[in-house]
């Protein structure tokens, strides 16, 4: 696939800022009384919310029978995440690891032990691709916060599985849409990272009937971690037009997002040969990363199916490039008794995927030499020993790895594209039927959708130093005399495409849904719904051999995979069935409780009909939920207590082999997954100008019934620990308020906590327990707001992830992990804004 320019000048985000910085504070602004915060504003935060996701009407959060949070835009920029998993994991119920960049991260939802947490991206209703996960990209991908952005909700289990297709969760946002007063903001952001975004919107109306909003952001960031090359670059612009009509309201969307997003992968931070000895020197534990411009030109080689070399050239810089498009319409109105909701939309584009991902632990230079030997005494005669150099100088800038860490590395180059389309359409209609015995809100809905992808993927096994933005190392084979009789390596690649798929997917998929609200009487509330799905995917996959491209200077294509001309169709059908029955009473206006149960039943991804002799599995979820709520003015407690069995777990994984550079050592493990706990989200306002914020989450995540087929012993993994998911994490929030003359200041912090966790099966590795504080200050007078931010203050350590390509089995042969994706560092951003 041709690798595309960004059309998003970097000159753009420079004027906007100085545009918009300079008169910030030198302006004369009339002395109006200073904004109130929303929680002042007479609305009980929390209390009289009102949700309109995973509800037949929109209903006060207080009065639903599940769990569910509502973020407002003022809500969402005191909060200031750094990404949307950090925006996320500050909410109860929901662990991440926000430490792979600003996209693609981990999100998991309390009791679903998968990567995304079964959490279904919405915008208006509507997922922009109709799967949770795309090919080498998910929701956050996708959805972007920007101001165009009204507010964000989010339902854990409950209905979340009648009104989304294979959501054990959904995260919803509202887009702003025009009204008969013109408003808008601009916003500026400036980090410590090299961070600079510009955030505009405006709406207002057309005419009497026809209104407007438009908005996005540009925005350029170095990351993080020193790359050696920018982090983060390019923008997202949308907009929609609202017309009133006699009966309902007619939006028209679209959205274009353009942005290349890099990704960090996992580093060792201590020496495999003795653990107590930190790499720190070598790669900086806030600051390191194994991205380097080292890997800005990488050479792909691999046979077509007509046996022809194909050579591309990949730059990591590009990163995860994601372009899209999309375009929806939505109609709300009446149908006579009815209330008719009618949506669809339409989403085209395409991916780019360049990152390096970490492999197995770093070697000792000597014995990571020493391995290849034999080979290279076959293929280059007379090899007296090996040693190293820079890549590509031909030997003659020789490399002692002794006199830096005495240890070298591999790391895998994934080079990935797809082009993608999403199609899907939802018309419900809802009723309220007064009875004898109560009254009713009735929805029924089908959805449906038409959407597929094509899918190729090329890995490359790099050779590189220890060290943070490492160069890439030749292995060169020398004869007695010292000359260069050959190669392990060619220009730093190890292996040449070790691994090769390449295929495509059609997919289409029909859904009815129906859920009735029954208000029995006041205060008592029943409801129930269910949803059926059928699928069917037609794909085939390209078959692969292995070759050697023939070069006798050098080993590393001596076993590439190849293209064999062939392929593997794949037709496939399948039903899925979710039903969820919840019941809320209302004890009085300040305490209720509730009870949920529901069922989810989750496909296999489109992707298996892509994939070579695919394991085709339906994953099946009960999930049980009880609640209590309490209020007393804006202070709130909602306790919600929860049980998910979910089965098969498939914790089958495909690791990597040192030896062939390779992902070919398949280990299945089977079983189901128990999670018991409970979360809490609550606020305290001890007085009109201080209030404390909070959520955690205390839970039991289990293996059961666990099979392998590998020779280990399942029955050590029952009971233990799911790999990589805490027993206890959350957050607290305190903020204070107060008036000086015309402005009003803000003054908030944040304490967050990650509970230990394990990076294997078996507990023989600890990820150990992490926390950072935060805190934060606001600056308003009228229309105008200066907001400045800090995360891990104090620089606090903690590793997420681990070395999932190798440790996920037998740990990392040390106690407590020495290579993960550490937690970001200490990060300062100042956030200017205007509205009018």
């Amino acid at each position: 696939m041709m690798k595309r320019k960004n059309t998003l000048a970097h000159s753009w985000v420079i004027g906007a800022l100085y545009a918009m910085a300079c008169p910030a504070f030198a302006q004369t602004v009339a002395a109006e009384p200073p904004a109130v915060p929303a929680a002042q504003a007479g609305e009980e935060a929390g209390v009289a919310t009102v949700v309109v996701t995973g509800s037949a009407r929109p209903q006060r959060r207080f009065d639903v029978s599940y769990a569910v949070n509502s973020l407002s835009q003022s809500e969402v920029q005191k909060l200031a995440p750094q990404n949307m998993a950090d925006l996320l994991g500050k909410l109860p119920g929901i662990q991440v690891e926000a430490t792979g960049g600003e996209v693609q991260n981990i999100t998991r939802v309390r009791g679903i032990p998968t990567d995304d947490g079964l959490a279904l991206f919405q915008q208006d209703g509507l997922p922009l691709f109709t799967e949770i996960n795309g090919f080498f990209f998910r929701g956050d991908s996708l959805n972007r916060y920007d101001l165009m952005t009204k507010n964000l909700e989010v339902v854990r289990g409950g209905p979340a599985s009648i009104y989304a297709s294979q959501a054990a969760a959904i995260v919803n946002s509202s887009t702003v849409t025009g009204t008969g007063t013109t408003k808008g903001k601009a916003q500026v952001t400036l980090g410590t990272t090299g961070l600079a975004r510009a955030d505009l919107y405006q709406a207002g109306k057309i005419d009497d009937k026809t209104f407007y909003a438009v908005g996005g952001f540009v925005r350029q960031d170095d990351g993080h971690r020193d790359n050696g090359f920018p982090n983060d670059r390019g923008g997202q612009i949308r907009g929609n037009i609202k017309r009133v009509l006699e009966s309902g309201t007619l939006t028209v969307s679209a959205n274009y997002l353009n942005d290349h997003n890099a990704f960090y992968l996992p580093i060792p931070i201590a020496d495999p040969r003795n653990p107590a000895v930190s790499l720190d020197k070598y790669i900086d534990y806030f600051d390191g990363t194994m991205n380097s411009p080292s890997l800005r030109a990488v050479p792909q080689k691999y046979l077509d199916g007509a046996g022809k070399l194909q050579t591309d050239t990949r730059d990591l810089a590009s990163g995860r490039h994601l372009e899209y498009g999309n375009i929806g319409v939505r109609y709300e109105g009446d149908l006579g008794k009815w209330q008719l909701s009618a949506k669809g939309g339409m989403t085209k584009g395409t991916l780019d995927f360049d990152a390096f991902y970490s492999t197995s632990n770093p070697a000792d230079a000597t014995a990571f030499a020493n391995g290849f030997l034999g080979a290279a005494k076959t293929a280059f005669g007379a090899v007296d020993h090996l040693g190293y150099a820079i890549a590509g100088s031909n030997g003659a800038q020789v490399y002692n790895p002794a006199a830096a860490s005495g240890l070298v590395m591999q790391g895998q180059y994934r080079a990935a594209s797809s082009d993608f389309y999403s199609n899907q359409a939802d018309i419900n209609i809802t009723r309220n039927f007064e009875t004898g015995f109560g009254n009713h809100d009735f929805k029924l809905g089908l959805y449906g959708s038409g959407y597929g992808q094509t899918s190729k993927s090329v890995y490359n096994d790099m050779l590189i130093e220890v060290q943070g933005r490492p160069r890439t190392l030749d292995l060169v084979a020398y004869s007695a005399a010292g000359s260069a009789l050959g190669y392990v390596t060619d220009k730093g690649v190890l292996h040449y495409t070790s691994t090769l798929n390449q295929g495509d997917v059609d997919a289409r998929m029909g859904a009815l849904y129906m859920n009735d609200t029954w208000e029995v009487m006041q205060g008592l509330r029943l409801d129930g719904g269910v949803r059926k799905e059928r699928y069917h995917y037609d794909g085939y996959a390209l078959l692969t051999t292995q070759a050697n491209l023939g070069d006798p200077t050098t080993l590393a294509d001596d076993t590439t995979r190849a293209f064999t001309g062939a392929r593997q169709e794949h037709k496939y059908n399948t039903n899925t069935v979710n039903w969820t029955l919840g019941a809320n009473y209302d004890f009085s206006q300040r305490f209720g409780g509730y009870a949920r149960m529901s069922h989810l039943e989750v496909p296999p991804s489109m992707q298996v009909a892509a994939t070579v002799d695919p394991l085709v599995l339906t994953t099946k979820a009960d999930q049980y939920e009880v609640g209590v709520k309490m209020n007393a003015g804006r202070s709130y407690l909602y306790v919600t207590g929860f049980y998910t069995q979910f089965n098969p777990l498939n914790a089958s994984f495909t690791a990597f082999n040192p030896v062939t550079g390779r992902n070919d050592q398949t280990v299945p493990f089977f079983g189901k997954a128990i999670v018991r706990g409970a979360e809490f989200d609550g606020a305290w306002y001890l007085s009109e100008r201080f209030n404390i914020n909070g959520s955690l989450t205390v839970q039991d995540p289990q293996y059961k019934d666990f099979v392998s087929a590998t020779g280990a012993d399942p029955s050590k993994v029952v009971g233990n620990q799911i790999i990589r998911e805490p027993k206890v994490f959350g957050n607290i929030r305190p903020s204070y308020h107060f008036n000086t003359g015309d402005y009003l200041v803000e003054m908030y912090g944040s304490y967050a906590y990650t509970g230990k966790r394990y990076v294997d099966f078996f507990q023989a590795t600890e990820l150990p327990a992490y926390h950072s504080f935060g805190a934060g200050v606001s600056l308003s007078r009228g229309d105008w707001k200066l907001q400045i931010v800090g995360d891990n203050l104090s620089n606090a350590q903690g590793l997420t992830e681990g070395n999932t390509r190798t440790d996920t089995l037998s740990g990392q042969g040390s106690k407590e992990a020495i290579y993960g994706r550490p937690v970001f560092g200490r990060s300062v951003r100042m956030v200017l804004s205007k509205a009018w």
